[in-house]
Formats: structure tokens, sequence, C-alpha cells
């Protein structure tokens, strides 16, 4: 079974940082998956069935923590002492905020006039935007080492990574009509 006190970048035995090799975390998701997972343990007494189920869940957490850049950069942080969620602290800057916003207005009204040729450019670009902070993220994490320095980057690229979704979200609508 898997050791409960481990955190997710030791439970797939991988360093502990922002850059991975998401080929080695799913390999590794895959065969950790594979001798945790409860079809593995229908045979066993209630205990071991629940201790599985428990570990599977633990293994399927950690997994989509580490290959969301997002959360994993917020679990990264985590990991040392910077909470990115639910400080007080919240603010972005102002020129981000409103170049967001300005995106927003122009997705809905993108949407609402079924542009998806206008919604698909801006999914390129927030994905663009994110990506790049992605890039300064490596950097800042993996080589400066500078956790409390990167809170903005990573509330700027969870704010990007919604619009995404929501950008995207409207491009389905759109697709379904």
């Amino acid at each position: 079974m898997i050791d409960f006190s481990r955190n997710h970048f030791q439970l797939f035995d991988l360093p502990m940082r922002y850059r991975l090799d998401a080929a080695a975390l799913d390999a590794a998701y895959r065969n950790l998956q594979s001798t945790v997972h409860p079809d593995r343990f229908v045979q066993a007494d209630d205990a071991q069935r629940r201790l599985a189920l428990q570990a599977s869940a633990r293994v399927n957490e950690a997994y989509r923590a580490l290959k969301d850049p997002v959360q994993r950069a917020q679990y990264l942080l985590h990991l040392h002492g910077v909470e990115t969620v639910g400080d007080a602290d919240t603010q972005l800057p102002f020129d981000f905020l409103e170049r967001q916003l300005e995106r927003r207005e122009t997705a809905e009204d993108a949407s609402g006039a079924g542009d998806d040729r206008t919604l698909a450019a801006l999914l390129a670009q927030v994905r663009g935007d994110a990506h790049e902070i992605e890039d300064r993220l490596a950097i800042d994490l993996d080589q400066a080492h500078g956790y409390r320095e990167a809170r903005t980057q990573v509330r700027q690229l969870t704010f990007l990574a919604k619009l995404a979704q929501d950008v995207d979200e409207m491009l389905v609508a759109l697709d379904e009509r």
C-alpha cells in the first residue's frame, strides 16, 4: 500500500519542482494505480478494501493536482508555506485585471453574436499568456526558489485558467446551437 504521509511529488517519486515530465507523471500514476486499485482487493477483508479505496482516491487526487499547472503551482507553494487561495492579500495588478475584464467583455459579445472565430482567437491569446506565466513560474520556483514572489503569478495563472475555461465553454455552446 502507499505511505499516506508522503506529499504528492514523493508519492510518484518525482522531483519537487514546478516543471514536470508529463510522461513520467503519467507512467508513475499508472504504475501506482495498478498496485492500489480497489479491483485488486475484491477478495480482501473489509479493512483492506477500505484502505485500497482510500489509497486509490489519494493517488487520483495527487495525480490531478500535479497534472494541472495551476493546482501544481498552488500545491508547491503550499508545501513551502505560501498560500495563494484564501489570502487576505488577493490583489492583482490593475493592468492585468483591466486586460482580463476587456477580454471577458469581448468573449461575451462574441458569444452573443455567434462569432466563434473571435472566441477561438481570444482563447489562443489567453492560453498563450498562461503558458508565458508557466514558463516564468518554472524559473521562479525551480531555479530561484522565489515562492513568496510567485504568489501573484500563480493568482494570475488561476485567473487565466478560469477565463480560458469560460471561453472554451462559450465555444462549445456555439457548436451545440
